[in-house]
């Protein structure tokens, strides 16, 4: 059986706790820029995973989806906040699709 130190347990932090030292409290201006920059990186790793799979070049992909080759780099590294047009239209030259859904 493992046995954990108590007064080390006793340090550890929460993610939430991390957050909220390094990027503010939910809710406040800086946190809210975090979260969309965590969210527009998050969104380019799915789009850059799903280009890869197909074996298609940022070109390739720029042009089936009416842009250039670097908005989808920019795009892909998180680097720009997309717009949801974009975001559908690049996603459907992959065969994605782009749903919203009420809470």
């Amino acid at each position: 059986m493992i046995h954990f130190d108590e007064e080390k347990l006793k340090g550890l932090h929460t993610a939430g706790e991390l957050l909220d030292r390094q990027y503010g409290k939910e809710g406040t201006e800086s946190r809210e820029l975090f979260e969309q920059k965590a969210r527009a990186y998050y969104y380019g790793v799915i789009l850059r995973d799903r280009r890869k799979e197909l074996k298609m070049t940022q070109q390739e992909l720029a042009k089936r989806a009416g842009t250039v080759r670097t908005y989808i780099s920019r795009v892909e590294k998180g680097e720009t906040d997309i717009q949801l047009s974009s975001l559908s239209r690049i996603a459907s030259a992959m065969g994605l699709r782009v749903e919203l859904n009420p809470e």
